[in-house]
């Protein structure tokens, strides 16, 4: 049996998040027996608890909720339960998975610790968090400093787009990083709601949208993702069409004039 500890997601099963449904569909739709599955969640109540799901050990653990850096702290404590969990049930063969590049300054003093114990850390390092817009001057320069160090001290990484294996392999190659790219999957199942439906009527109805007369646009609202840009250029265009947007504003990023 092999032990694979999943480190970085919010946790299971997957409200909302990338890293949330991948894991949610990993365990879900397991194929090979001899995976064993534990995955940490997050959660403000210091009443933490463990369950399963789908066979995946799920265990809860509490941070503050102290903005930003509790998702820091989160990768922290949730690397220390996983190595209290493999020194308790003497385990010596899996992997330690870490979803995102958070806790570089302080994965060094964790690596060896995991392989005294036969076990492999593996990253994956997401995307340029260090370029994001959301984040102040010197939490870019932590991202950036993160990143290497997460870059330098893992076993392998796992990149689920090829433009950013191809960044590991430049930027880092002194490093030389052991790589793979597995892109993420997508759940193509063709919706059963036809469009009289009534939820369908009724969500149309409401928005006063007509069927075929708009585009859609379906995204997290953060400035990378260029909401202004396209609402600026839609409004220019001569098209006789509603553009409806599906998101979650959180707080505006600008003001339309």
């Amino acid at each position: 049996m092999k032990d694979v500890f999943i480190v970085g997601s919010k946790g299971i099963p997957a409200n909302y998040g990338g890293f949330e449904t991948f894991v949610d569909n990993l365990v879900t739709r397991q194929v090979n027996p001899k995976i064993k599955y534990h995955v940490s969640c997050m959660t403000f109540d210091k009443s933490v608890k463990q369950y399963d799901y789908n066979g995946a050990e799920c265990q809860e653990i509490y941070v503050p909720n102290i903005g930003g850096a509790k998702a820091i702290l989160y990768d922290l404590r949730s690397l220390d339960w996983a190595l209290d969990t493999i020194k308790e049930r003497n385990l010596t063969d899996g992997i330690v998975y870490i979803l995102a590049c958070r806790i570089g300054p302080f994965l060094h003093k964790y690596i060896k610790k995991f392989h005294n114990h036969g076990f492999k850390v593996w990253v994956n390092p997401d995307g340029h968090e260090w370029k994001r817009a959301k984040w102040s001057a010197p939490v870019r320069k932590y991202w950036k400093v993160s990143e290497k160090l997460m870059v330098k001290n893992a076993d392998f990484l796992i990149c689920d787009s090829k433009s950013i294996e191809e960044y590991i392999h430049e930027d880092y190659r002194k490093y030389n990083p052991q790589t793979t790219f597995i892109a993420y999957g997508a759940d193509i199942t063709p919706s059963t709601l036809k469009q009289d439906d009534k939820k369908v009527v009724d969500w149309f109805n409401k928005h006063d949208v007509k069927l075929n007369e708009y585009f859609l646009i379906v995204g997290r609202f953060v400035p990378e993702n260029n909401y202004e840009t396209m609402i600026k250029e839609f409004m220019k265009s001569k098209v006789n069409k509603d553009l409806v947007i599906i998101t979650n504003v959180e707080k505006m990023l600008f003001t339309i004039v």
